[in-house]
Parts: structure tokens; C-alpha cells; sequence
């Protein structure tokens, strides 16, 4: 085989730690109630997180502008659960906020949605 083949081969192959490794065993983190349209933005900056491990380092970095709890997964190339235990963690040491999304409850109804509708044609 040459170098080529063997770097296609290794890439192809996904990563060499397993999710379960990487949280320390852990696959529930249900502490802060994380879903997938959460938002996360970090505190640290991305100098800041060079001391951290590398799985917790990328999402610093990722997200120093607001991003769902989907999208960190998306980019990392880990598991839900997984991302959600880690961004569970930075959020314990304060280094990542959230916000959940509005609940159904705290909504706008629709007569006011349709009576901004109706304000915006007026213009």
C-alpha cells in the first residue's frame, strides 16, 4: 500500500477514540436540559482554550459566535450525547453560556403575529 492509500484508509476509518472515552464513560447530562436548537456561545477566547482537551479546545472555538447544540455536533464530528456532555461541562466551569429557545408558551399568538403582519403591508 502506498502513503495515499494508508492516509485515505485511516481518515476513512473515523476517529480512533471512542465517544464513551472521550466523555469519561458518561452519556447522560441532563442538568441544564441542552436540546438540539439550545444555543451556545463561549466566554473563553480561542488563545484561552489552548489548555483545554482537544474535543472541549474545538468547541471553544467553534463557538465564539452563537451556534446551536446541532450544529457543535454537526462540526466536531461527535455523537448529540456526546457534544451535549461536553457542553455540559464548559457550562459547569463557566467557560460556555446557553439559551434555550423560547417555549410554545412564551410565544407570540397568532392575532399579534397577524397584527405585525398587517402593520408591515400598511408601510
Amino acid at each position: 500500500m502506498t502513503e495515499q492509500d494508508e492516509a485515505w484508509f485511516d481518515e476513512a476509518a473515523g476517529p480512533l477514540v471512542r465517544p464513551y472515552a472521550v466523555t469519561g464513560g458518561r452519556t447522560r447530562s441532563d442538568q441544564f436540559g441542552l436540546d438540539m436548537i439550545t444555543l451556545v456561545v463561549s466566554l473563553m477566547s480561542v488563545t484561552e482554550a489552548a489548555g483545554l482537551p482537544p474535543e472541549y479546545a474545538k468547541i471553544v472555538r467553534l463557538c465564539q459566535r452563537p451556534l446551536s447544540v446541532a450544529e457543535v455536533a454537526a462540526h466536531i464530528d461527535l455523537p448529540l450525547p456526546v457534544v451535549k456532555v461536553l457542553l455540559s461541562d464548559l457550562i459547569e466551569q463557566n467557560y460556555v453560556i446557553f439559551r434555550r429557545a423560547a417555549p410554545v408558551s412564551e410565544t407570540p399568538n397568532k392575532h399579534v403575529l397577524q397584527a405585525v403582519l398587517d402593520g408591515i403591508r400598511k408601510l
